[in-house]
This record gives structure tokens, sequence and C-alpha cells, in this order.
């Protein structure tokens, strides 16, 4: 049986290698849109696998080929309806995004760059292998030097606003196509019920679960306020920041959370910055938990929850020396299948995932 790991893959030609792990041990992947052989391959020999392509919602990139891209509308075609749809500041120039050298901020808050974002997606998922898509930048805050105000747009709210009007459009008429719509919803824990309506059209992408990067993980408050989205709507695809390493202590712990508030419906990652080559992988992603025995137990800032098949704990105490002392149910077994102790210390964004023996 797999695991719930999720493959996000968005760099080099994918390997034959790689699809047979994924197979293995991933329930859902999202891909570059052309890569239209891995994803049918995928689905034909793991059908129940949610296999996303990746779009964006705020960009074009011009170092593309085609004749498939990363955005909804390609900058070629951008250019050939006259270009009024890239963004521009108030004296006329486009926008090139800060640290993403060749990116573009398009006009979403054009009626027009919208719509046509909406039939060009939909029309290339009619036939395709892909579930759905993933939508990138959904953003929140100005994250790529845009520094408004800007020809046409005022805040960041209005940019928010006209990204929520894309993102129901998109998804209204990809579920006419039997596909799904899964945005990547930027720091929703800001703005109650932002996450539930935008995932509404078949899930959720959370790329800084927990924390904005290895060394900044979030107090406890704050990552209760995202814990929510591990339970949908949709599948939720959540992704705990790391060095790149599986070993990293982030990977168990955003693990463990995972199974905690969310009964490991969804899919999970743990990866670099922008590290999207790789295979992410720790054996505790194939356990299987089974359904729950109880709700989470909280003891502090600590969280414990029993599983048919299996036990997770996560101490979300940010100070580190705030170790916590766990009571294990008996005939629990680690990653090696060696018998683990009835008492643990749990220390601060730790995270134990055990199964059954």
């Amino acid at each position: 049986m797999s695991g719930v790991g999720a493959w996000i893959r968005y760099k080099d030609p994918i390997q034959a290698h790689e699809i047979d792990f994924a197979v293995e041990h991933y329930r859902a992947a999202i891909l570059q849109p052309w890569e239209v052989e891995a994803a049918a391959e995928l689905k034909r020999r793991r059908p129940d696998m949610t296999v996303l392509c990746y779009k964006c919602l705020s960009s074009t990139r011009d170092y593309e080929p085609g004749p498939v891209f990363t955005s909804g509308v390609s900058s070629t075609e951008a250019e050939r309806e006259g270009g009024d749809w890239f963004a521009t500041r108030l004296d006329g120039s486009r926008i090139e995004w800060e640290r993403y050298p060749r990116h573009w901020q398009m006009r979403v808050w054009d009626p027009a760059y919208r719509q046509r974002w909406v039939a060009n997606v939909s029309a290339e998922l009619a036939d395709s292998p892909f579930d759905g898509v993933m939508a990138d930048n959904d953003v929140f805050d100005d994250y790529y030097g845009l520094n408004l105000p800007l020809t046409g747009l005022d805040s960041m709210s209005e940019l928010r606003a006209a990204l929520g009007e894309l993102v129901a459009a998109a998804g209204a008429a990809l579920r006419e196509r039997g596909k799904i719509l899964v945005p990547n919803i930027a720091e929703s824990r800001r703005e109650p019920g932002r996450w539930d309506t935008h995932a509404q059209w078949g899930g959720g992408f959370e790329e800084v679960w927990l924390g904005w990067n290895p060394d900044e993980l979030f107090e406890p408050y704050t990552a209760h306020q995202q814990l929510g989205q591990a339970a949908g709507p949709g599948i939720s695809i959540l992704r705990v920041p790391t060095h790149g390493s599986d070993d990293h202590p982030n990977f168990l712990y955003g693990l463990a959370a995972f199974w905690i508030f969310g009964d490991g419906s969804g899919a999970y990652s743990a990866t670099g910055h922008d590290d999207y080559s790789q295979l992410q992988y720790v054996p505790e992603l194939d356990f299987q938990l089974g359904s729950p025995l109880g709700p989470p137990q909280q003891v502090g800032d600590t969280w414990t929850r029993e599983f048919k098949h299996g036990f997770a704990a996560a101490n979300l105490a940010k100070d580190r020396r705030m170790r916590r002392k766990i009571k294990v149910p008996r005939g629990m077994v680690d990653a090696s299948g060696e018998p683990v102790a009835r008492k643990h210390v749990l220390h601060a964004h730790h995270g134990l995932v055990l199964r059954r023996g």
C-alpha cells in the first residue's frame, strides 16, 4: 500500500525510476504541465493518486518555449493580444519579479485576463490525464517586489480580491470538465474563511506549513491557525520546510501534525526552499495508521493521537528547552521495527510517528 507523500516535481525531465518510486510511495503528485506522459503513467499504475499540473495564476515566464506553459496566458499570447495584460508600474514599465528572473506580473485584476486564463487552462485540461491544476501564487502579500500602487491597482486587498475571482471562475470551469483546482493559498491563516473558500474546488496547497523556513518555525499560536488546513476541504497538500535532507527533524514534526490534525487524509511533503526535484522520503511516510481512536489530546503545547494501527505526537513549543515527556501506547514500533519505550521525551518542534508491531 502506498504512503501519504506528495511528490512536488517541477524541475528536470522525469526519469523512469522516479515514476516507479512515486507509484510505490506517494499519494499525490504536482508536475509541470508538459509532463503529460508521466501523468498518464502514474494514473495508469495508480488510478487513486491525485496528479495535478502546475499553473501560475499571477505571472508569465518569457523563457518557456511552449507549446505548453506554466502560465495560463503565455507571454507570447499576451504580446499578441497587445501587451495590455502585463502589469505595469505608474511609469508604464513592466514588472519582473524579484528573485525570479523573467517572471512577469500579469494584470490579474483585468477581467479579460482572467477570462482568457480560465478558457486556456480548462481547454488544456479537457482531455488530459491530469486530475486537475495546482494553481500557484494565490498570493496574500507582496512577495515579489511589486511595490504598489500599480497601473489600475492600488492595494494588495484589491489583488487578493481579483485572485479570489480567478480561483472561483477557474474552479467552476474545471469542475464542469470533471477536474479539480488546488490553489497554493498563501497565508490563509490571516483571513478567516480564506482556506475553505479557495479550497472548495478540490483542495488547497500550503507551501509553508508550520514555518517559513527550516530555522523559523511558527510558535504555537501561529501554528494553531494553520492546523485546520489538514482536514480539507478536498485534498490538503501540506509542505513543511527543511534544509533538503530527509533526516531533518522537521520532516517527522510535520508528518506527525499531519496525522494528528488531518487523520492522514491529505498528502504531505517536506523539502528545501524551491527544492522540487527530489524524491523526499522517510519510512514513516508509508505508515498506515488507520482510523483515529479518539480526538487529538493536548498537554501544554504537545499534541498526541492514537490510531487503530499507530500513534503520532508533535511538540509545537517554540522554546527548544520545552521538552515534554509523553506516554506511548503499548505495542508501538519505530521505522526499524524496534519496540518503543512507553515513555518518550519529545523536544520542541519534533514529532513522533509510530506503528503497531
